[in-house]
């Protein structure tokens, strides 16, 4: 009987933190692989801290996430349309499909270099493919569960992929230890904050909101008053320092350069042999499968309804949105080597904007008591959100004066 309440408790726990590491896996890309690797090839292990610090934000985020799912049974993007009309909320959704599709094609491109790096082929083959196979999970009944036991697979993959990694490269301890002091080498801040800005993801703590509701309903016993995303988040902040240590412990050592992601894997290959450069190569293709289907879902869910087509996952009209974004990124990615600088600059532009006034709106609803009742931002979030929130001022305004001031 002890071995089934076991399982049970445990199953339970995996259900309570499936939102999050959802967000874990939409979030961790093949972008966040190549802006990883990179930390480590030029800094060593000198830019670990940065990772706390991200993660700290990205903790408070998903946390106030968390409780806007829980207070609420509207969508936060329903919940915006009331208080704020409705031109606002529909901006704020075709804002997100946009910077969704702009994206997407690194997130497709990624997917189709793992594999042909692998295997020698043509990477065109297997963009196609697995962005077919990413379309056909949308005619799964109940996607949401598909798309929560598919996106926990796929992190755990990572996981035991990158750690494995990691323990091959065989790292500096005490290089990692002072790592994790704060120190700006010259040149770094660029780097830190395209970090920080990818990892402090708000658009994925904002459709934190959605899972958690998603979750609610499927299953209404399940009790996640105390998971509130944090432990998911922690895994993101492992898997981002673990490619950090990987790449200071390879790259670093030899002073090789990152131009893309696949990268470590080549340099993995002659010091450790062919099966190191797999193993890199299959973290590689889950940060990038995982991220064609999340981000596609994010930009597809968010615009339909944010302009009022409801946001269940199971609607045509949202599966329709989701598919779009997929074949959109499929399509660029397929006729660009990399994708275009072009798409890449409109989706900052859109960002610069968009996510300060995301962040804004969210930190709002979960402050106001009347939405939120028991669930209202605590002292400590709401003192940690006003400092996350300058933060993402700070950002915009860096990525303005980058975009249109030099």
């Amino acid at each position: 009987m002890n071995g089934r309440k076991d399982i049970s408790m445990f199953r339970n726990w995996l259900l309570a933190l499936a939102p999050s590491i959802v967000t874990v896996a939409i979030v961790f890309g093949p972008s966040k692989v190549t802006i990883t690797s990179k930390m480590g090839a030029v800094y060593g292990y000198g830019l670990l801290w940065v990772v706390v610090v991200a993660i700290f934000f990205m903790v408070v985020f998903t946390n106030m996430a968390f409780r806007i799912g829980l207070a609420t049974n509207d969508s936060l993007l329903t919940t915006i349309r009331g208080r704020y009309g409705k031109w606002v909320s529909g901006l704020v959704g075709l804002g997100i499909f946009l910077v969704a599709a702009s994206f997407q094609a690194g997130n497709s491109i990624g997917v189709g270099l793992s594999i042909a790096e692998a295997s020698g082929t043509p990477m065109a083959f297997w963009i196609v493919l697995f962005n077919v196979i990413g379309i056909s999970l949308l005619f799964f009944r109940n996607f949401y569960k598909v798309l929560e036991r598919l996106m926990i697979a796929i992190v755990a993959l990572m996981l035991v992929a990158f750690v494995a990694t990691m323990f091959l490269a065989k790292p500096n301890i005490q290089g990692i230890l002072l790592g994790f002091v704060p120190d700006v080498p010259e040149g770094s801040v660029g780097l830190i904050i395209a970090f920080f800005a990818s990892c402090f993801s708000i658009v994925g703590a904002f459709y934190q909101t959605y899972l958690v509701q998603a979750r609610k309903r499927i299953s209404p016993g399940l009790s996640l008053e105390n998971s509130k995303g944090g432990t998911g988040m922690m895994v993101l902040g492992v898997m981002c320092a673990v490619v950090i240590i990987c790449a200071a412990a390879v790259l670093h050592a030899q002073r090789l350069p990152v131009n893309k992601a696949s990268d470590m894997a080549k340099a993995l290959e002659p010091l450790f042999g062919r099966n190191a450069s797999y193993l890199f190569l299959i973290g590689l293709f889950g940060a990038s499968f995982s991220s064609v289907v999340g981000n596609a879902t994010v930009g597809g869910c968010l615009l339909a309804d944010g302009l009022g087509y409801g946001s269940a996952l199971d609607s045509k009209v949202v599966k329709s949105a989701i598919a779009l974004v997929m074949v959109a990124g499929s399509v660029v990615a397929i006729g660009y080597e990399k994708p275009p600088l072009e798409m890449i600059v409109f989706a900052q532009r859109i960002t610069i904007f968009l996510v300060p006034f995301i962040g804004v709106a969210m930190y709002a609803i979960s402050c106001n008591a009347n939405i939120m009742g028991r669930y209202v931002n605590p002292t400590f979030i709401r003192i940690s959100g006003l400092a996350g929130l300058t933060v993402l001022l700070i950002l915009a305004v860096y990525n303005f004066n980058e975009l249109f001031l030099k």
